[in-house]
């Protein structure tokens, strides 16, 4: 097991230097000079463009700025913001907790929501209840966020009053930002936990021989299909939670909420390069790092992965 396990971490060292070369790109990716923009709203001169570029490194040759780099982020130094002045990763720490706390609230919407659909379409196949599990789904992935977030505060915040519409500190303020993050994914795993139980439900000799025993329903389906119908909803659960980090951007934007999307929101408004350089990385990272857990999980959830 533990073999099986640094395998799959050195397979994630080429996919962490593809990552590195690709944000270090971004900088060069932008038509025009970088430290003509970034000095667009001061009155120039050379001079100060001439020492924005050597602050920037941009007067050494590619490759030596690009080791500067990689070998800055090894370190855990991602730069400083041009605006604030500040470390990025000072940044970065002052609005991570926001965004984690966002997004594995989102994915636990996604997961109360779309399992107990999926399951309960899956065992009323064809019936009403599963016509209306996959209408609730369908509804939900075809929303885009930034329409249900601003459909949510009409409703729940402007007419109800029930939540706050802006801001972000306490539960009361996540509720709606959680709900417009995690609906979409909790659509996408409700279809595919209803694909996944139907496979396993109906068509496995070992789910007939657990009925056969007189083991309960709710085991046969917990302990036995849904443990064994786990592979695929794993890997959407890494999958979304990348997305949900994406969708962070959108939703703390439409709810005002502190955190890394608003971050590089305001670096990319701000023309702060180092600032959405720092942010995009560290959030890739992250992206790969979940998905080496979910590798990681298949293993325990399917032992014939790591015996393969």
């Amino acid at each position: 097991m533990l073999t099986w396990i640094l395998r799959r971490i050195l397979a994630v060292v080429p996919v962490l230097f593809g990552v590195t070369l690709a944000v270090f790109s971004m900088l060069f990716l932008v038509p025009g000079d970088p430290a003509k923009m970034m000095l667009a709203e001061f009155v120039t001169n050379p001079d100060q463009v001439a020492q924005m570029r050597a602050q920037l490194h941009l007067d050494e040759p590619i490759l030596k700025q690009y080791g500067r780099f990689v070998t800055s982020a090894v370190r855990g130094d991602l730069g400083t913001s041009i605006r604030s002045r500040r470390p990025v990763t000072t940044e970065i720490g002052e609005n991570l907790a926001s965004t984690a706390q966002l997004a594995l609230a989102g994915m636990l919407v996604a997961v109360g929501l779309g399992i107990p659909l999926g399951l309960l379409a899956a065992l009323s196949r064809n019936s009403w209840l599963d016509v209306a599990s996959m209408g609730t789904a369908l509804l939900g992935v075809s929303m885009p966020s930034f329409w249900l977030g601003l459909l949510l505060i009409f409703v729940f915040s402007l007419h109800l009053a029930w939540f706050p519409a802006t801001g972000g500190g306490d539960l009361h303020h996540l509720i709606l930002p959680a709900v417009t993050l995690g609906m979409i994914a909790a659509a996408i795993i409700a279809r595919l936990t209803r694909s996944s139980m139907l496979e396993v439900v109906l068509g496995q000799d070992y789910v007939r021989t657990a009925r056969a025993k007189g083991l309960g329903g709710f085991s046969v389906v917990v302990r036995h299909a849904l443990k064994n119908a786990l592979i695929p909803i794993i890997t959407i659960f890494g999958l979304q939670f990348g997305n949900l980090l994406a969708g962070a951007v959108i939703v703390e934007t439409v709810f005002s909420r502190p955190g890394l999307g608003r971050l590089i929101v305001g670096g990319i408004l701000n023309k702060d390069f180092p600032l959405v350089q720092g942010v995009v990385l560290f959030v890739a990272t992250i992206y790969v790092l979940i998905n080496l857990l979910v590798d990681v999980a298949y293993a325990y959830a399917d032992p014939r992965i790591r015996f393969g």
